[in-house]
């Protein structure tokens, strides 16, 4: 699988490298700006790019410009974003066209090495992999909406669990429940947001993603 890597720190950007190679994958290009990124993403076409939000020439936006700009170019292309901080307009536009391979870690969270690699892998296979704090705010934002203030606590833990790519055997387990439960609050949180249920995980959390995008 073919990586195009942007970190401006040289010290990070190695241990990327080596961290991503060691799991077998191919690093098509590492770079360390913007110019370089654009370009990388137009030439090399890789199977997922792992960007960092802030990178120079501007040291602002510049990283996920370039994301955002070769997934309209290649709608679909597979971005996982590192930050440092949670960005909401940021991480609303990288849902905001809802065709999946996206994801968002915090730098300062991501605690080992198969976190991180489980996380490149599912974003590369068209899923998400969003940080639970990435989530949490984007729900907060959403608190006032009546849809989703009809949620009850646990469905809004599910939903949580939901939108950073879990299974339902997976939030079963996180939250000590059966896989029935999942399944009935799963239901229960479609119905209320008035989105259609749908056997494909990946589309179901993409559903939930774009409903808390809406204005």
């Amino acid at each position: 699988m073919r990586v195009v890597l942007a970190e401006d720190l040289f010290l990070l950007r190695d241990g990327l490298i080596r961290m991503l190679e060691a799991f077998d994958f191919e690093i098509a290009a590492a770079v360390g700006n913007g110019p370089d990124l654009a370009r990388a993403l137009e030439e090399e076409r890789p199977d997922v790019a792992v960007v960092d939000v802030r990178l120079p020439p501007t040291l602002t936006d510049e990283g996920l410009q370039c994301a955002l700009a070769a997934r309209r170019a290649r709608p679909g292309l597979p971005v996982l974003v590192l930050s440092q901080h949670v960005e909401q307009l940021y991480a609303r536009e990288l849902l905001a066209d809802g065709t999946g391979g996206v994801g968002y870690l915090l730098k300062d969270r991501v605690f080992d090495a198969e976190q991180f690699i489980d996380a490149v892998r599912r974003v590369a296979a068209g899923g998400t992999a969003m940080d639970p704090e990435v989530i949490a705010q984007l729900l907060s934002r959403r608190s006032g909406d009546r849809p989703l203030a009809r949620l009850t606590p646990r469905e809004t833990e599910v939903l949580e669990l939901m939108a950073e790519g879990r299974s339902n055997t997976a939030i079963a387990s996180k939250l000590v429940i059966t896989e029935r439960a999942v399944a009935k609050h799963t239901s229960n949180i479609f119905g209320k947001l008035q989105l259609p249920p749908s056997d494909d995980d990946n589309r179901r959390v993409l559903a939930v993603l774009a409903y808390l995008d809406r204005g």
